[in-house]
């Protein structure tokens, strides 16, 4: 009998899911959005697929994003023509198929000069390099948006085309900006506000597909042998062998340090870091009316201020990355993005007191030598390698979220192929998770919440739509009708509280606020909370009292060495 999904969510469950049955057709090893995608297209695919992930998923790169599902206007300048024509359509795709969690998103380019960069961007195109420093003016950004709206298609486009604005009527909607600004052009993307809910939707999609298809969290590929995969569980370093016959590394950055661990050296990675601040600051909010600013700083890199609910999102670096240090947002860092926003935003002021989070991630980037890292490519290939037994592994070389669907879909055929099967069409409009039967039109809206009123009040009924999509009404029907939330925060209850350690596979405190919630991005824990969520879980979890204890000393620790996060003494 096929396990259901409530009894297959637990971190527990599925580890014990995999030891009970040590074997699969494929083992992907790596939990990110690529790793997932893939998974979940191949058990759409009715394979027999197990993924394991060594910390939570969505906890590397794909957790550190700019929260942006975007074609990637700048990669035009790259000659990376392909990648954009793919990322627009796959961002048109996932407006349709995610609209819980992905937004269209209005983007405006403050632009100082006309005919500045004209001569500079044919060379940086040839040679990839930065070449003579020169600021991209308005003629050509005009030319690329042209080329980024004709990628768009002009039927059936679900964002309008880009508009131009002179100075004066740029400054009448976006009066902060600096008085020089000549031109604006604004044109739609998309947003992503919660990145690591998307992913588990999307891995949740995959084992409420298949029986057979089983997904662990906190357990890690450490070798292979003939006896198959030899995997480890974090949580308790616990180790067993699982056979497979092909194995599919998406471990992002760390590809080539996973096939060294177990026995196949590679030199495919090159990945940078890339950092970002989120700001509890009304004033620059205000000044963003509503849309993402995406720029040229004056060192020539693009980058953006981006309002995010009610905070503001500021990044990102590049810089080459140590794959032997954790990456972490510099001070330095801190001291670009403030002069990132002076250089827009002159007359607004910004402090580290507004910093209510910091993240860091190091992008898959392939191996680029002397490339300059923003003239990597952000395409993907996929590498081909043999492993004790014969055994075929497939390493993941790059990879972007917009695209992450897509590239599921190509890698989970090469694994296809490898397995002799044939694949079947038809996955590209299927909705993903709490996407499906989302309420679109503010009618529709209305609509959902009169017919759940009574069972929350609006707003609480607003956070679960917000967090879960239509997946709202499992987690309605598991906490009951009115569930009190915890004292000083309206947007989380034990009772929820215990679904996520019961149904999402939890492997710790932390995991609750920075990747099931957005509470710690948002900055809105305190010590009063964590007690409060820890001594929800305890029982969930089997945490006895100095478990409990030290898993509040250890998202603290988090928070605050990995996030730059204060934590406040009470919800009040």
């Amino acid at each position: 009998m096929a396990p259901t999904v409530e009894a297959a969510a637990s971190h527990r469950s599925q580890l014990a899911a995999l030891r009970a049955r040590p074997g699969a057709k494929v083992l992907i090893v790596g939990g990110g959005i690529n790793g997932v995608a893939t998974f979940r297209y191949l058990a759409l695919q009715g394979v027999d697929v197990a993924l394991v992930e060594r910390g939570d998923y969505c906890q590397g790169a794909s957790g550190a994003s700019s929260h942006m599902i975007h074609g990637g206007i700048r990669y035009l300048e790259n000659g990376e023509f392909r990648l954009v024509h793919e990322a627009v359509r796959e961002r048109n795709t996932l407006l349709e198929i995610a609209p819980h969690y992905v937004k269209p998103l209005r983007t405006t380019v403050p632009i100082f000069s006309t005919f500045s960069g004209l001569l500079a961007a044919p060379l940086r195109f040839v040679t990839h390099r930065p070449g003579l420093r020169a600021e991209r003016g308005a003629v050509l950004i005009k030319i690329g948006l042209i080329m980024y709206d004709v990628f768009a298609g002009a039927i059936g486009r679900n964002t309008p085309w880009h508009r131009f604005r002179g100075a004066k009527a740029s400054l009448a909607v976006l009066p902060k900006l600096r008085a020089d600004v000549k031109y604006t052009a604004t044109y739609f993307d998309a947003s992503v506000h919660n990145p690591e809910r998307l992913t588990l939707d999307v891995l949740r999609d995959g084992l409420e597909a298949n029986p057979h298809a089983r997904a662990s969290n906190y357990v890690a590929l450490i070798g292979h042998g003939e006896r198959g995969a030899h995997l480890r569980d974090e949580l308790t370093g616990a180790e067993f062998d699982f056979d497979a016959q092909v194995i599919v590394n998406t471990t992002g950055a760390w590809v080539d340090v996973t096939n060294a661990a177990i026995g196949t050296p590679s030199r495919f990675m090159g990945g940078t870091k890339g950092s970002h601040i989120v700001l509890e600051h009304p004033g620059l909010l205000a000044a963003c009316d509503g849309r993402e600013i995406f720029f040229e700083h004056s060192d020539g890199r693009i980058v953006l201020i981006y309002p995010l609910g009610d905070r503001v999102l500021v990044g990102t670096t590049d810089i080459d990355a140590d794959m032997g240090e954790p990456a972490r947002c510099t001070n330095e860092e801190v001291a670009y993005f403030f002069e990132l926003i002076g250089h827009v935003f002159p007359s607004i002021p910004v402090s580290e007191e507004q910093i209510v989070y910091r993240f860091s991630g190091v992008r898959p980037l392939p191996r680029h030598d002397d490339t300059a890292p923003g003239f990597v490519s952000r395409d993907y290939r996929i590498e081909h390698t043999r492993l004790a037994g014969d055994t075929p592994m497939l390493s993941l070389v790059g990879g972007k979220w917009t695209t992450f669907r897509a590239l599921g879909r190509t890698l989970g055929n090469k694994v296809l192929a490898e397995l002799g099967v044939s694949p079947t069409p038809g996955t590209r409009s299927l909705p993903i998770g709490g996407g499906r039967d989302y309420p679109k039109t503010p009618a529709a809206l209305e609509t959902w919440y009169s017919r759940r009123a009574g069972r929350a009040p609006r707003a609480r009924l607003e956070v679960l739509l917000q967090r879960y999509g239509t997946r709202a009404d499992a987690v309605l029907e598991h906490i009951g009708p009115n569930d009190p939330t915890l004292p000083g925060c309206p947007e989380l209850s034990a009772a929820e509280v215990r679904y996520l350690g019961t149904f999402e596979q939890l492997g710790s405190l932390a995991d609750v606020f920075i990747r099931r919630t957005s509470l710690a991005f948002r900055g809105m824990v305190t010590e009063t909370l964590l007690a409060q969520v820890a001594e929800a879980l305890a029982p969930v979890l089997g945490w006895d009292p100095a478990e409990t204890a030290a898993q509040v000393d250890e998202c603290r620790r988090v928070l605050s060495e990995e996030h730059g996060a204060r934590v406040a003494l009470s919800n009040a």
